[in-house]
């Protein structure tokens, strides 16, 4: 719903230390694509520098404006109408396009090796999914996929995936931003360096971090 400067703003006026841009590539034969009147916003090979040139651009703004270091990336995006076999993962730091039509996970492959540090998103096990084309149970199902992911989302907004944490796996707190009530909800907190490599780094590594919540009340005392 909002610009990639109006996400700054928002993220920077309410006190954020990072911002990870991440907008989906999704394969060419897509279900989504197939839904009338359905509408996503999404990156592909043609549109992805113009999308890292404006990533980019915020970020230098960002910097100058709120201290606020903004990472680009991509949410590699595989729908599928079996939710067994749909994953997403979020790859933060990913400054070249990766393709998601040989699969998800040849896609966190070459992210991987581009640099990336992966996330395994909404990584649901049997818990409902709460919007519609978020039901990804495949990380839950593939031990062989999750081998490939860094982190894996223990919160989703407020969605709570407990068989991330019964399986002691490295985890995170993402926020998913759509639109604005997004802002609110669990976040994470990195004991690292406030620069893209060492927050890739860490983010790559199994080291701990820290979960909280963003209230209303503490989004307005920090604004």
């Amino acid at each position: 719903m909002l610009t990639v400067a109006e996400l700054v703003d928002l993220h920077g006026r309410s006190g954020f230390d990072v911002l990870c841009i991440t907008d989906h590539v999704v394969r060419s034969d897509d279900p989504w694509r197939q839904e009338e009147g359905l509408r996503f916003s999404s990156v592909d090979e043609d549109t992805f520098p113009l999308y890292l040139a404006e990533v980019e651009r915020e970020a230098a703004r960002a910097w100058r404006t709120y201290g606020m270091l903004v990472v680009p990336g991509l949410e590699l995006t595989f729908n599928d109408d079996e939710p067994v076999m749909a994953a997403h993962a979020v790859a933060v730091g990913l400054r070249e396009f990766v393709s998601v039509d040989e699969g998800i996970a040849e896609a966190m492959r070459s992210a991987t090796e581009a640099g990336a540090a992966l996330v395994a998103a909404h990584p649901n096990a049997d818990e409902p999914a709460h919007v519609r084309g978020r039901l990804t149970k495949r990380f839950s199902r593939d031990a062989g996929l999750r081998g490939l992911a860094h982190r894996f989302e223990l919160f989703n907004r407020a969605q709570l995936f407990g068989w991330i944490a019964d399986a002691g796996l490295p985890a995170v707190a993402c926020g998913d931003f759509h639109e604005p009530r997004h802002l609110l909800g669990w976040k994470t907190l990195l004991p690292s360096r406030h620069d893209e490599e060492s927050v890739v780094d860490y983010l790559r590594s199994p080291r701990p971090v820290y979960l909280t919540r963003l209230d209303a009340e503490l989004s307005r005392a920090a604004a």
